[in-house]
């Protein structure tokens, strides 16, 4: 697809767009949600996450699979995209349907009869979604991704201030689904009047049933896996109260905001540069190393110092209403920190269109996660949120053996690879601690403490010559010196 003297130009600068979009995106996603939790309560961020629930599940028949499966093949045209858009939307009609009728349903098992017009209001995001997810896969096959720049950008801040305006003015939780809507919608707008690829109005049946081929898999993978995880809010939604799941959530905030803009740019332009080197396999593996450990070596750090400063972090931030999801927030650290070993081998998997390996390595960590789940519920929600990380570190494992055989990357190899950057992570704390002791403001502690860590961080991998920092110092340089 690219070539071979231009690629790794070409990844770099599509890095910097994704990096860009999800930087962009997720800051000023985090300062409306900082506003957001400081105007409602608890309760509303309960009520929406059991909500949301339900339309995650029903949006994984709509956007996953499909859009891997076009990124993945070669070939992909006009005819697969198009082919793709309208089933998805066909997919989406019914799903609305199967809400807007079970939204009763629901209500009724939650004792929360607010449920039924949030459920069926939101619920309309599929439409958008179905939409979405083809114009996102046509994105990242030509790596355009300045474009999802703009799209996500401008959305997120015309939609975030809807919903502050709507919160101020004491909506409720009808201003985070006011929001959520208006940012699925926009998006689509955006992305439809900025890039080129239009539907031409054909389908057919035969290419669906190529790409169902490699995509039902991923579905049912995805299924599996957003079931598990989805599981636990639909417990402790029931066993407990909207509130605990307000903490729970909002402990899981922090970190997946980290990793979503850190490892997630970093696989998204993965999946379409691996794809296309697909037939070799040592290029391949040399791909999947660097970006592990390029992942690790940014992630493992801001996970270790995101845990260590929590409890100021969030009494500064969010107030000490959200006091309870302080723990929550450190497990979630924890677990997060692992997904460079997830993603980037998933990512090499599907890269090399063995999607039958993705979904058996899905029901073996699925079975450990059940089993893992099950026997927290009886120690409390704090055990449930532990059993996380636990499933999470067995997978890490699940999700590295099959590149022993496909790669010759073994999980050893992996974690030879990751030590480094784990080893000096795990070094910060004596230099984090001893900054706890000076007497000041909890928000004069943390950005000493953030400066600490990074300079401490950045000067000991330089003495070291760590291989992780000299390979990002080197890439950054290069590609500086290319755009002087």
């Amino acid at each position: 697809m690219f070539e071979e003297k231009d690629i790794k130009s070409k990844i770099i600068s599509s890095l910097i767009w994704k990096m860009m979009e999800r930087i962009g995106v997720q800051g000023v996603q985090f300062i409306i949600q900082i506003v957001l939790a400081r105007l409602l309560l608890p309760e509303d961020y309960g009520l929406l996450a059991i909500v949301t629930i339900f339309i995650t599940f029903a949006n994984i028949f709509i956007q996953s699979g499909f859009g891997t499966a076009l990124i993945q093949k070669k070939d992909s045209d006009q005819l697969d995209f198009s082919t793709i858009l309208f089933m998805s939307m066909f997919v989406a009609v019914v799903l609305y349907s199967v809400l807007f009728f079970a939204a009763p349903i629901i209500s009724k098992f939650y004792g929360k009869q607010e449920i039924i017009p949030i459920l069926r209001v939101l619920s309309l995001t599929l439409f958008f979604g179905a939409i979405n997810s083809v114009q996102n896969a046509y994105v990242s096959k030509h790596m355009m991704f300045k474009k999802l720049f703009l799209s996500s950008l401008g959305a997120i801040m015309i939609s975030g201030l809807i919903g502050i305006i709507l919160a101020y003015n004491n909506f409720g939780i009808w201003s985070l689904v006011a929001q959520q809507l208006v940012n699925q919608l926009l998006i689509t707008l955006i992305l439809w009047f900025t890039v080129k690829w239009r539907p031409s109005g054909q389908f057919s049946f035969s290419r669906l049933q190529r790409l169902f081929a490699f995509s039902w898999k991923l579905l049912l993978a995805s299924l599996i896996d957003n079931f598990e995880r989805d599981l636990r809010g639909l417990i402790i939604g029931r066993i407990y109260n909207p509130a605990v799941l307000g903490y729970y959530n909002r402990g899981e905030q922090f970190p997946k905001l980290i990793v979503t803009n850190v490892n997630g740019s970093i696989q998204s332009v993965m999946l379409p540069a691996l794809a296309a080197h697909q037939d070799d396999n040592a290029r391949v593996k040399n791909m999947v190393r660097r970006t592990i450990m390029s992942s690790a070596f940014i992630l493992f750090p801001m996970m270790f110092g995101l845990a260590f400063i929590a409890d100021s972090l969030v009494l500064v931030l969010l107030t000490d209403k959200w006091a309870s999801s302080v723990p929550f927030l450190r497990i979630f650290c924890a677990s997060y920190a692992l997904w460079p070993i997830h993603t980037a081998n998933l990512q090499a998997i599907n890269a090399l269109g063995r999607s039958d390996i993705f979904l058996k390595l899905e029901i073996i960590k699925k079975i450990f996660g059940f089993l893992i789940l099950f026997l927290s519920i009886p120690y409390g929600v704090y055990a449930i949120a532990f059993g996380m990380f636990i499933s999470s570190l067995i997978s890490s494992f699940i999700n590295s053996y099959p590149n022993k055989k496909l790669l010759n990357y073994s999980y050893t190899e992996q974690w030879k690879d990751l030590i480094p950057s784990l080893i000096l992570t795990l070094s910060m704390f004596l230099p984090l601690q001893a900054v706890k002791y000076l007497v000041v403001s909890d928000l004069s502690l943390i950005i000493i403490q953030s400066i600490v860590g990074f300079l401490y961080y950045a000067t000991v991998s330089y003495l070291l010559k760590l291989e992780s920092f000299m390979y990002l110092l080197s890439t950054i340089t290069d590609s500086v010196k290319k755009r002087i």
